[in-house]
């Protein structure tokens, strides 16, 4: 088959479309024909060399695909620790998921890692809650933002100011530039009961600042820095919370029960049409390193989509 290969750390352009082995299904494994996979920060991350996949995953980047059964032809999608970019990947079949009714086989690879991210980190109770979501024009983004209006929530977001009609037409209730406006001081007296946040340490104090009594603030990436510093007071004050996260990392187990959460939970909102499939542009998978320049210039609403017949 051929794959996106890294030969060595670096920018886009060490992005090698390559024949390597076809990868062997292991015990309770299928393997999945791609149709489709989509371009997340990690990836970035793993060809710069500062995020390698996990213990036995894959080592091409990629964290979703959806395609078919390679034995029995069913269509699928699912949740990988890597190898998305590839004709061909194995995967454990309790990552697995089903094809949501209504979309295509290629939209349904926009879904897995967004979704799994979303329902693990957020639940679902949301109804009458605030939910602040950074990152808005991001694939964790526009779907956070339609699955919080879904569940009842008032969501608030930043973005771009470009980007701001679009997020809007997704169901955001106010959009805050983040280039022009301080977060904190938009949302004034209006706290945010949840909280999710894609930068880490540059934003960390002001999130604290911007949660409401007994809320959370749920970090799952780091594009602000690792390390800040934290007064503990403020937190205690507020009697508020602080979870954080990554997806990959988890446990086989882990992972199969959030799948099975999406699938129950999340599914049939994507089915009803209350959640849709954002994808901003598809891309021939050989062209990888042009779908790095877009996510990492942050010109996306949504997912950019690799496709390995394009």
């Amino acid at each position: 088959m051929r794959a996106i290969t890294i030969p060595e750390p670096g920018g886009p352009d060490v992005l090698t479309w390559a024949e390597v082995p076809d990868p062997v299904p292991g015990p309770g494994e299928v393997l999945i024909r791609t149709a489709a996979s989509a371009v997340n920060r990690a990836d970035l991350l793993q060809r710069q060399g500062h995020y390698n996949p996990p213990p036995g995953a894959s080592p091409y980047p990629g964290l979703e695909v959806s395609g078919t059964d390679s034995v029995t032809g069913s269509p699928l999608c699912a949740l990988l620790g890597g190898g998305g970019y590839a004709e061909l990947v194995a995967v454990a079949e309790e990552h697995t998921l089903p094809i949501p009714a209504g979309l295509s086989l290629e939209e349904a690879a926009a879904l897995p890692e967004v979704a799994c991210t979303v329902w693990s980190n957020l639940g679902h109770d949301l109804r009458g809650r605030t939910l602040l979501v950074h990152g808005g024009g991001s694939g964790i983004g526009t779907f956070a933002i339609q699955f919080g209006v879904a569940l009842g929530a008032t969501v608030v977001t930043t973005a771009r100011k470009a980007k701001h009609g679009r997020l809007r037409e997704l169901g955001a209730h106010r959009t805050i530039d983040y280039t022009e406006e301080d977060f904190v001081e938009a949302l004034g007296k209006n706290k945010a009961d949840l909280i999710l946040d894609i930068i880490g340490a540059r934003y960390l104090a002001r999130n604290i600042e911007a949660l409401a009594a007994n809320g959370r603030l749920a970090i799952i990436g780091l594009q602000g820095g690792v390390k800040a510093d934290l007064d503990l007071r403020v937190l205690m004050g507020k009697r508020a919370s602080i979870s954080a996260t990554t997806l990959r990392a988890r446990g086989h187990d882990e992972k199969a029960a959030i799948a099975r959460g999406v699938r129950d939970h999340v599914w049939p909102l994507v089915e009803s049409g209350a959640i849709k499939p954002v994808i901003d542009r598809r891309l021939p998978m050989s062209q990888a390193a042009e779908a790095h320049r877009v996510v990492e210039a942050s010109e996306h609403v949504g997912k950019v989509l690799l496709a390995p017949a394009s």
